[in-house]
């Protein structure tokens, strides 16, 4: 199963809010995906299939062997929906 890690500053609140908003969109789409949520720092030492933030901290992230997905507006499913579209079709 394919791992997923929603990041945002702290990994608390919004990243929490993101990873929600990726699992119900998983559901949605039929796709299958262990997804957790952490802070920008934490993720340097995980090693994810895919991480899932916007391009601020996606530029702090260039060189993580993982796959980055950027999505500007954790609250908008409909982009979110797009981007794991894209990766998992």
């Amino acid at each position: 199963m394919k791992k997923i890690l929603a990041v945002c500053g702290v990994g608390q609140g919004t990243s929490l809010l993101l990873k929600m908003n990726i699992e119900e969109e998983l559901k949605k789409l039929g796709f299958e995906a262990d997804v957790d949520n952490t802070s920008i720092s934490m993720v340097v030492s995980e090693t994810p299939d895919y991480i899932v933030t916007n391009s601020e901290f996606a530029k702090q992230l260039v060189n993580h062997p993982s796959q980055i997905i950027i999505v500007e507006n954790y609250f908008d499913n409909n982009e979110i929906a797009v981007a794991l579209e894209k990766i998992f079709k």
